[in-house]
């Protein structure tokens, strides 16, 4: 049976954010994903997630300066240090929380930047990010997003992300696999989830092209939901959607799998 956690940027939006991790337990969800957490305490997390009875499954780092544009420095040549402090940062925050996974997004590369630089830089830090996570058993993600929903963003297919991945060689670096970002950028989803499966380390999805709850749009989730889970695959799919009614209303999908 898939196992299913509430990214809690997109749903429970009608209560303040620590209320979301209880209303995500009282919809069905045992998980949560978090966007960026560091704007609470680690004990106000902790203990949100801790009476509420939901795991933390995932969390992304830090993005640099979101009302400047910025999606991500990963990619950003000069930036470096400012990668690793914002590694050391999360570590925090996952050994916290116990969160296993955290998502090191790409970014959008400096206007002007030398690519052969920007790749570089992406390939070091991911290694470092990798690295610093492994020693604490836990799996650094790289999510490629479409350029429909963040033009100019480093990685856009699952190609590049694994291509990406080969060149840091470090066994705890999956994929992010986001089915609204590939539906938009490459379509087959079922193939390349099969192909790719044990790269994989991490699952989101919203229906396409509007990104909301699925049976609003083209994805064929019943399907692609059975599939995931007669492959195998044993993670959780992270429900990172924005509803069109309350969060309440838009969980007809989940009630099947409860």
């Amino acid at each position: 049976m898939p196992k299913f956690a509430a990214n809690l940027g997109f749903l429970f939006t009608e209560v303040d954010f620590l209320d979301r991790f209880a209303a995500a337990r009282r919809a069905g969800f045992r998980a949560v994903e978090l966007p960026f957490p560091y704007a609470h305490a680690h004990a106000d997390l902790k203990e949100a997630a801790e009476q509420s009875a939901v795991e933390v499954v995932l969390f992304n780092l830090p993005p640099g300066d979101r009302e400047k544009g910025e999606r991500g420095i990963a990619c950003h040549p000069d930036r470096t240090a400012e990668f690793r402090e914002s590694v050391t940062t999360a570590l925090g925050y996952a050994k916290a929380l116990r969160c296993p996974r955290v998502n090191c997004l790409a970014g959008i590369p400096p206007a002007g930047a030398d690519p052969a630089r920007v790749r570089a830089a992406i390939v070091e830090n991911l290694r470092y990010a990798a690295a610093a996570f492994a020693d604490a058993g836990m799996t650094a993600l790289v999510e490629p997003i479409s350029a429909r929903a963040m033009p100019g963003f480093y990685l856009n297919t699952t190609a590049q992300a694994l291509d990406l991945i080969r060149e840091v060689g470090a066994a705890n670096l999956k994929v992010e696999y986001d089915i609204f970002h590939m539906q938009a950028m490459e379509g087959d989803l079922a193939r390349t989830i099969e192909a790719n499966l044990a790269r994989i380390g991490h699952i989101q999805f919203a229906d396409a092209p509007d990104r909301h709850e699925p049976g609003t749009g083209e994805v064929n989730f019943d399907f692609l939901f059975g599939w995931i889970d007669r492959l195998g695959y044993d993670g959780w799919i992270g429900a990172e959607y924005a509803p069109t009614r309350t969060t309440g209303e838009s969980l007809g999908w989940l009630k099947r799998y409860l």
